[in-house]
């Protein structure tokens, strides 16, 4: 079974859309979206597109993943799948087939998809970002020989694989910790081109203000060092 979660905090205009693009892949046996604390109405565009809808009021983009995972359904098989990608419409779930199909060949544990790789629509991404991604990736080169070229929400992973990371970051770190504790964990990890486009509604969180890259960067240092001096 292949489970999509959705974080999304006031994506009243873009969320629908969303579910009903990754219902319409055929894939999902359920998309769950993640209500962080929304003042407006995401929650009832989610449910009314399809979605199954969870809240956790308590912000931070990993608290929000981590209660996705939470509301998974029972599972149904070790072959089951979780994929993750943000609520904004940026992400393209057209390429889902390309992020899970490694994993139910056999031949992948985590796919993550590569936003700087694929074709990136003008302004969908500031430089801050491509930066990061890129030194994120020479650093986790360094640390556990794997290649990342970018920390894209849009990623896919075996369940059980993923139950047993031992994931803890509450904030934007999450992305980057996932990587880091899969490439410890030595899964097979391939990282494939993603298209990526502006947000089709609401205003961004992070990149969309200097406040907002500023928190997000230092939250994400911050993980690095946590996990890497992990024992």
């Amino acid at each position: 079974m292949i489970s999509v979660i959705i974080p999304a905090l006031n994506e009243e205009e873009p969320i629908a859309a969303v579910v009903r693009d990754c219902l319409t892949t055929g894939l999902p046996r359920e998309v769950i979206v993640v209500d962080n604390g929304s003042t407006d109405r995401t929650m009832e565009r989610a449910r009314a597109a399809g979605a199954k809808v969870v809240s956790e009021p308590r912000p931070g983009y990993g608290r929000a993943c981590a209660a996705g995972i939470r509301a998974l359904s029972l599972p149904q098989s070790r072959d089951d799948l979780v994929v993750f990608l943000d609520g904004d419409g940026s992400d393209c779930p057209e390429f889902m087939p390309q992020l899970v199909d490694p994993i139910r060949r056999g031949e992948q544990d985590f796919v993550i998809g590569s936003r700087t790789r694929g074709k990136r629509e003008p302004g969908s991404m500031n430089f801050q970002q491509v930066f990061a991604g890129r030194v994120a990736g020479a650093l986790l080169r360094l640390l556990y020989g794997v290649r990342y070229s970018d920390m894209c929400p849009f990623r896919a992973i075996r369940r059980d694989a993923l139950e047993r990371l031992g994931m803890k970051e509450p904030t934007y770190g999450w992305n980057l910790e996932m990587q880091m504790r899969a490439a410890r964990a030595q899964l097979r990890i391939l990282e494939v081109p993603v298209n990526h486009r502006c947000r089709t509604g609401g205003e961004s969180k992070v990149s969309g203000t200097l406040r907002g890259t500023f928190v997000a960067g230092a939250r994400i240092i911050a993980t690095l060092f946590r996990v890497a001096l992990e024992r």
